[in-house]
């Protein structure tokens, strides 16, 4: 680890309790989504969460919180102190950005991951949730070999075949990274995926059902936490929280 600012990522994500960081196997099952239900779900019951969103090219988290790129205010203090909205921190890229597609590659990508990763000062919380861009790319690679032993993963999917089968590959991916505690969420499911996932050694955390009112309520987080699902989010969370 010859890069200093992956040691001070090292320090800054051990001050957090727990750190998952929500992936895919594809685009399209809703990962940006769930990441950022959880987030909001967990510091609506006053327990100190954040949310990063780490998507350069089509970052969306900023969406679905109803929040503009003016709105997002950054403070420094020992590094970069996140957004808050409401009792979630957050931060995104869309504030530098202007809500404009960062095409970054190969290096470039990877060091401004880094660069994140090693200036945002979160403190001392209970949660803190990583949206990453779907698939796999070198910067999650990077992500995952570097943050070994502070962060976990959590994979969102539909109940799909083919989403299924690219979910076995991310699966064998992460174990060949070292991690043997792997987390998956089922979305816009009821329940379908329960069996191969605990067949797999995954740790089914349950299921969130398709409603057509988390679409509905996009941009209104007053609406989204009075989801119809939101019994499926909170067991969700009581799991994550009792690891």
């Amino acid at each position: 680890m010859s890069d200093p600012r992956l040691l001070r990522a090292r320090q800054i994500l051990s001050r957090v309790k727990r750190v998952y960081v929500v992936m895919s196997s594809k685009g399209g099952v809703g990962k940006s989504t769930v990441a950022t239900l959880l987030a909001l779900y967990a510091s609506s019951t006053n327990l100190p969460s954040g949310l990063l969103d780490l998507d350069f090219v089509n970052p969306s988290t900023h969406i679905i919180l109803g929040l503009s790129a003016e709105s997002i205010k950054y403070r420094e203090e020992k590094g970069i102190i996140p957004h808050r909205t409401g009792l979630l921190n957050y931060f995104t890229i869309v504030t530098y950005t202007r809500d404009l597609p960062l095409a970054l590659r190969g290096d470039s990508a990877r060091s401004a991951l880094r660069e994140i990763l090693s200036i945002i000062n979160w403190g001392s919380l209970e949660l803190l949730f990583i949206d990453t861009p779907p698939g796999i790319s070198d910067e999650h690679l990077d992500l995952l070999y570097s943050l070994r032993g502070v962060i976990k993963p959590i994979i969102i999917a539909t109940p799909s075949k083919l989403a299924w089968h690219s979910v076995l590959k991310l699966i064998s991916i992460l174990r060949d990274a070292g991690y043997s505690e792997i987390y998956f969420i089922e979305n816009m499911g009821n329940g379908e995926l329960e069996y191969a996932a605990k067949n797999s050694g995954v740790t089914y955390l349950g299921n969130i059902p398709f409603t057509k009112h988390i679409e509905l309520s996009i941009g209104n987080i007053e609406k989204l936490l009075q989801l119809d699902v939101k019994t499926h989010i909170n067991r969700i969370l009581e799991k994550l929280t009792a690891t």
